[in-house]
């Protein structure tokens, strides 16, 4: 089994200056976790300073742990105008080489668009721009996945209409990152696609479990799906102890996979 949690679960610890990237590096590596999924806020000093990223990328060779999944921000596909996409096709292209540049597996790149629905037109851009980036991507030993994130992609319906239009493209499966009402729905029609997860944890019972959401159905699905997949968790505690929430969830879902 392969574990992880992106370094967006320590944004609280990296704005107050106690945790950098070397620390999440060493936390992921004390704590049986055995990839990095770092967040681009956190590598961003690397877009214009190649020694500090070559000091990341030692700092992770150092641990024997891969790189796994770099989530982006700002390089989505879809804007209105195609202006605002090379804009934002010129962030997605900068990670792409710094993702390369560590031997990272993955790199999440959004859909784009603030809507709830996806037209034709919409769609259609789209899925060119995916068309675009996944070889380029695939090229430097990459794999482009969406997430189930924001705008459209709260909807499941609207990430199965781009996963079936886009050969290539996984899915980053949040448990969580739903609409209303949608939660189930999409565990169900969309853990078939998963490539990554986010398994998303808020606070913790007696037992160690998170008691605001059933995440037993969400591993059961997966599993039944043949996912092979990294466990990857993006916590977000309620009380504020990052590294506990990291570690109880760990073992959450150890425990759901009886290992």
């Amino acid at each position: 089994m392969r574990y992880s949690i992106i370094s967006y679960s320590f944004r609280r610890s990296f704005e107050n200056g106690s945790m950098d990237i070397n620390g999440y590096i060493d936390f992921c590596k004390e704590n049986g976790f055995t990839q990095l999924d770092p967040w681009m806020k956190h590598l961003e000093p690397g877009l214009t300073d190649r020694a500090w990223l070559e000091s990341v990328k030692a700092a992770g060779d150092a641990t024997g742990l891969p790189f796994g999944c770099v989530a982006v921000d700002g390089g989505h596909i879809y804007e209105p105008t195609a202006e605002e996409r090379a804009k934002t096709r010129a962030v997605a292209a900068a990670w792409l080489d710094v993702a390369e540049f560590l031997g990272a597996s993955q790199v999440r790149i959004d859909t784009g668009g603030r809507v709830d629905t996806i037209s034709d037109e919409m769609l259609q851009i789209i899925v060119d721009g995916y068309n675009e980036l996944i070889p380029r991507a695939r090229a430097k030993g990459l794999e482009v996945i969406v997430e189930n994130h924001w705008g459209p992609t709260k909807h499941p319906r609207n990430v199965v209409k781009v996963l079936e239009a886009v050969d290539g493209l996984g899915l980053l499966f949040d448990t969580n990152n739903w609409a209303e009402g949608e939660q189930e729905l999409g565990w169900e029609l969309c853990a078939q696609y998963a490539s990554l997860t986010h398994i998303k944890t808020f606070s913790f019972d007696k037992n160690g479990n998170d008691p605001s959401v059933n995440l037993s159905k969400a591993f059961r699905l997966l599993q039944e799906s043949g996912y092979s997949g990294a466990w990857g968790i993006e916590s977000v505690p309620h009380d504020g102890d990052e590294r506990g929430a990291a570690v109880k969830t760990l073992a959450l879902i150890k425990r759901e996979l009886g290992q």
